[in-house]
């Protein structure tokens, strides 16, 4: 499974991105997507997952500014962000999961200016 992200950017505190993930493969009917981040020292931590069946997982503190929502016809994933603090800098991470698969995305960057 290969999966391409796109979305990130710079932006001013209190602004918004929208990043997306699409997967090509062989893709499994029922799976997770969703998105990590890291930031440089750290490990990398969890920000939002969904299910093909619309189970979702947050972070706390993302929860009330960033939506995760998914196409499964196009196999695509996609994290609203609003409210965007300079704590939420990061690399973004999409991850594609079925059983013990896991793939990972390239990363792409959310920079938030203060």
């Amino acid at each position: 499974v290969q999966l391409q992200a796109s979305g990130g950017g710079l932006v001013q505190a209190g602004g918004s991105l929208r990043l997306a993930c699409a997967a090509s493969g062989n893709i499994f009917s029922i799976n997770v997507m969703g998105w990590y981040r890291q930031t440089p020292g750290k490990q990398r931590e969890l920000v939002a997952t969904m299910t093909t069946g619309s189970d979702t997982n947050y972070a706390d503190s993302v929860k009330g500014r960033f939506t995760i929502s998914r196409d499964n016809a196009k196999n695509t994933v996609y994290l609203q962000m609003n409210s965007l603090k300079p704590e939420d800098t990061a690399l973004y991470f999409c991850i594609y999961l079925r059983g013990s698969f896991v793939s990972w995305g390239q990363g792409t960057q959310v920079t938030v200016s203060s």
